[in-house]
């Protein structure tokens, strides 16, 4: 029986243990989920305005075509 009490005290003071708090490991471990957050966000901007300039490349491009059409029109026009 006192087997199985100083088994039964040390597995609880190991849970004991266990559950105490490491603030340190805490801090790192917050300061790391805060940046990776971070990168995160900026990781999302970048590609936000990757995609606002191709969309504007592709509008630029669209328009180019048009004015091309448009002289071509007036070079027919002109003959």
């Amino acid at each position: 029986m006192k087997k199985l009490a100083i088994v039964t005290v040390a597995v609880l003071a190991l849970g004991v243990a266990a559950c105490t708090k490491n603030n340190a490991d805490n801090n790192a471990a917050n300061e790391t989920a805060v940046e990776n957050t971070a990168a995160t966000d900026v990781n999302a901007a970048d590609a936000t305005a990757n995609a606002d300039a191709a969309l504007n490349a592709a509008g630029n491009a669209v328009e180019n075509a048009g004015n091309a059409v448009d002289n071509a029109q007036a070079a027919v026009e002109n003959k």
